[in-house]
């Protein structure tokens, strides 16, 4: 936690991480997706800006000029609400106060609490360019949202109209479709006698609302009826019969009510038919002046009450049970009434066909491609954004009214006067614009337009974005229309979607089942680096994070294996320091791990430049644990070469900083001839030719071959003894055949190694394979095998008994795992990671099976 505390501190002081726009690098530049300003770090922030930060550092050392923009969103409901609760605890309302007056203390509280977040992200190493912060609503971007709906309306692309739109009776303001969350609840139809017919619905509430009755035109139970009039029951108004293609003949009775002003479907068929709309609800969810003597009930006691009255005057026929999908307000789970209103649209057709054909062209790719049909779909069925909110707090819409018309005034700037009439008595529009219609803009407004600054000109197009897969429609796609209508070109040239993160069990996070892990919490407990590189090693494109204490402290363990083998190397390393120039004498084991090195840099690289953080953080981590510390460490207690240790330490570290930036740097400072130098981040993220120059490289890979071989003989000979349970105490003997006389002389040659580091009392090499019977027996390659004498060091009967049993066991679980994974009813519904996950855990065992086997036949009595 110290280290932490003193490193994230020195980057952002020394400017690390500030990008000028007067650069001959070449431009990487990021912009975060702004977490609310009401918000504070969760797992999906974790995961998303540990992935953000992976590419920003790698960026930065493979020498782009990186731009990693910072920003909040001024989050309208979310922050509004805040407010509200906090002034209900002082017994007042916002109106108590005033918009003005309400709008100040807004900004008051995001002063004193909305920065939370962005400590947070400090905290987790995001090497953002923290002195370019913006937020939705700072004096930069007031502006720019002003010229894009001045832009967008003196285009013909945003229109006020009387529409039906989704309206929060909690929150007071309507919704965007796609803030409605959709749940499939257990609900009622109820069948109800509009006189000689009867019609089934599951809004018994908005039944005063009927303008007519439809039926198909093809239904021939009701064509004498059409054109007809029918009594509407409680209300004892007539209505007509009407007919309509879209009238599903096989819901309830085939007679459906049609209330224009209270429903979507009804809306449209009201359009076509001409028929007059009747609002009922008030915007509290109440019943108004045209809901009768049900006037002033909350819409559900209406509906029980409007229920009982059918059934008392025999109009309620039955009720039968039905499921049905019912939309909820996403911030506060308010069941969201379809509304009547005046409200601000854009027309996004336009918009969104320019969008879709830049994805088309592949302007802008998404990782994992299936993203892309995802994408399509929604651009391709998009509906009219409705943009206006009726709440207080965000960017009021810039148009004014005048007594003299009902037209707006639109204008960038505030009028003194009223254009038609020049009367100065205007009253500016009370509502304010979806939060979404601000942030479509990040990507170019963070960079100071619509002036053409200098950062627009050298970082837009961005290079990529990093998301989650559910703002796909709300802001992906947003920010591509936007980013092609102003600035004619798309907003980013790659699109990464990121997973999300659940539990062990692969269940969802919420506080309702209790299995929120915070990553707060997290880092205290195992640190930061561990829980960032745990996030980038379970990042699999397509496959959702399961995460649990138990990965990261595996990880929280790497820390201290990077810790410990730094020290080690270090301790070994005295005061050397190294010199340019310096002649080296390179080993077979030095040649070994720095092929191995090479081999891991290039390795990374292709893995980060595919956004495959997993693989690239599990290639450092075998190269560093295994190849490093459990082999070249081991082979340097025979020889060391402080040149080479040095090097491999230096750039061990290097590869490891994009993931675990604390712990790198700490070390790094510590290594000679890096005690004053920059930050690890400034190092640069390639292995240069001085340590292993290309003429030396394709012997230097030969000797590589050999030290595999090597290094195979000597883990079969470990696994042997560890498989058997063979004390360590007790001497094991070893027998190599080579069929090869080359292989011979190579392992003639490393044969005080092999029996010292495999703990062999005797290593002897034969050109005639020795009796199998009693021994185990390892096959390395073709022409090359192992044999290891078991007797008087294993109970052979005991060890059989057991073998068999083991065997019998994953036998058994085998075939339950193939049978399962033939069963196509498994395979559609299952979820496909679960179905991957299976097919990798039969293969495991598989592997396992062959290998008791193998051991099991070796042990022929």
């Amino acid at each position: 936690h110290e280290v932490e505390k003193k490193w994230s501190g020195f980057w952002i002081n020394k400017g690390y991480f500030h990008a000028e726009a007067a650069s001959n690098k070449p431009p990487f530049c990021m912009v975060i997706p702004p977490p609310n300003v009401t918000g504070s770090l969760h797992m999906g922030h974790a995961l998303n800006n540990t992935l953000q930060d992976i590419l920003a550092r790698y960026k930065r050392m493979q020498g782009f000029n990186v731009l990693w923009l910072p920003g909040t969103d001024h989050a309208g409901i979310a922050t509004q609400n805040v407010v509200e609760r906090e002034l209900k605890k002082e017994g007042k309302t916002r109106q108590d106060l005033g918009r003005e007056k309400f709008i100040e203390r807004v900004w008051k509280w995001k002063e004193q609490h909305g920065g939370q977040i962005i400590h947070q992200l400090k905290r987790l190493g995001a090497s953002c360019d923290w002195a370019r912060e913006r937020f939705t609503m700072d004096e930069g971007l007031m502006r720019a949202v002003r010229e894009e709906f001045v832009q967008l309306y003196e285009e013909g692309l945003i229109y006020r109209n009387l529409y039906l739109i989704n309206w929060c009776p909690r929150c007071g303001t309507a919704l965007s479709d796609l803030e409605v969350e959709h749940q499939e609840v257990e609900g009622s139809l109820w069948f109800i006698k509009y006189g000689p017919l009867t019609v089934a619905t599951t809004r018994p509430e908005t039944m005063l609302g009927d303008t007519a009755v439809a039926v198909h035109p093809d239904d021939e139970r009701y064509k004498n009826l059409v054109g007809k009039k029918v009594v509407l029951p409680l209300a004892n108004r007539e209505i007509t019969v009407i007919a309509d293609p879209r009238v599903d003949k096989e819901f309830g009775t085939g007679a459906v009510k049609v209330t224009p002003a209270h429903d979507f479907n009804d809306f449209v068929i009201g359009n076509d038919h001409k028929l007059p709309r009747i609002n009922l609800f008030t915007e509290a969810g109440k019943m108004n002046e045209n809901g009768l003597h049900f006037q002033g009930l909350d819409r559900f006691e209406c509906r029980k009450r409007i229920v009982e009255e059918l059934e008392q005057k025999g109009f309620l026929e039955k009720i039968e049970q039905h499921k049905l999908s019912v939309g909820h307000c996403y911030r506060c789970k308010t069941v969201v009434e379809p509304y009547l209103s005046l409200q601000w649209f854009v027309k996004t057709k336009p918009l969104a066909e320019k969008a879709l054909d830049a994805v088309r062209k592949e302007r802008t790719k998404f990782h994992p491609e299936n993203w892309t049909k995802t994408y399509e779909n929604w651009m391709e069925n998009i509906k009219d954004w409705c943009i206006s909110r009726q709440i207080w707090w965000g960017h009021r819409i810039p148009a004014w009214y005048c007594a003299c018309g009902p037209e707006p005034i639109v204008s960038r700037t505030t009028p003194e006067k009223c254009p038609r009439c020049s009367s100065s008595e205007l009253r500016q529009e009370e509502d304010v614009l979806d939060t979404w219609f601000s942030s479509g803009l990040w990507p170019f407004s963070t960079l100071g337009w619509p002036e053409a600054t200098a950062e627009v000109k050298a970082f837009y197009p961005t290079s990529v974005l990093v998301t989650g897969f559910d703002i796909i429609f709300f802001w992906v796609a947003r920010m591509m229309m936007f980013g092609l209508e102003f600035m004619d070109d798309v907003p980013f040239k790659d699109v990464y979607i990121h997973a999300l993160v659940r539990d062990a069990q692969g269940q969802k996070m919420s506080k309702s089942k209790g299995n929120v892990i915070d990553p707060l919490s997290i880092m205290d407990k195992f640190g930061t680096d561990a829980f960032r590189f745990t996030l980038a090693a379970l990042a699999a494109q397509g496959r959702d994070v399961k995460l649990s204490e138990q990965v990261i402290e595996g990880y929280r363990n790497f820390c201290n294996k990077i810790w410990n083998a730094s020290r080690y190397a270090l301790m070994n390393l005295g005061d050397y320091q190294p010199r340019q120039g310096e002649a080296v004498e390179y080993s077979p084991y030095d040649h070994w791990i720095l092929v191995k090195l090479r081999h891991t840099v290039e390795a990374v690289r292709g893995a980060i430049d595919n956004y495959e953080f997993d693989v690239a953080a599990k290639t450092v981590y075998q190269f560093f644990w295994h190849d490093f510390c459990d082999w070249y460490l081991e082979f340097s207690k025979i020889n060391l070469n402080k040149p080479v240790l040095c090097e491999v330490l230096v750039h061990s570290m290097t590869l490891l900083h994009p993931f675990m930036p604390f712990i790198t740097e700490e070390i790094g400072h510590l290594l000679p001839g890096k005690k004053n130098a920059e930050s690890v981040s400034r190092w640069s993220f390639s292995v240069p030719d001085s340590v292993l120059p290309p003429s030396r490289l394709k012997a230097a890979e030969a000797e590589t071959k050999i030290v595999d071989l090597v290094i195979s003989i000597i883990e079969s000979i470990r696994s042997v003894r560890g498989e058997n349970r063979i004390p360590t105490a007790k001497e094991m003997s070893a027998i190599a055949y080579a069929k090869n006389s080359e292989d011979r002389v190579h392992l003639e040659g490393w044969r005080e190694v092999i029996q010292r580091m495999s703990r062999a009392a005797s290593f002897e090499i034969c050109d005639k394979p020795p009796g199998t019977k009693g021994s185990a027996h390892v096959v390395i390659r073709e022409g090359l095998e192992v044999f290891i004498p078991l007797a008087g060091l294993v109970d052979l009967a005991a060890e059989v008994e057991r073998l068999d049993k083991e065997i019998r066991k994953l036998k058994e679980d085998g075939e339950r795992r193939a049978k399962r994974l033939e069963d196509e009813n498994f395979i559609s519904r299952a979820d496909p990671e679960i179905v991957e996950e299976e097919r990798e855990n039969l293969q495991a065992l598989q592997s396992k099976l062959a290998r008791l086997e193998e051991t099991r036949r070796n042990y022929s009595l």
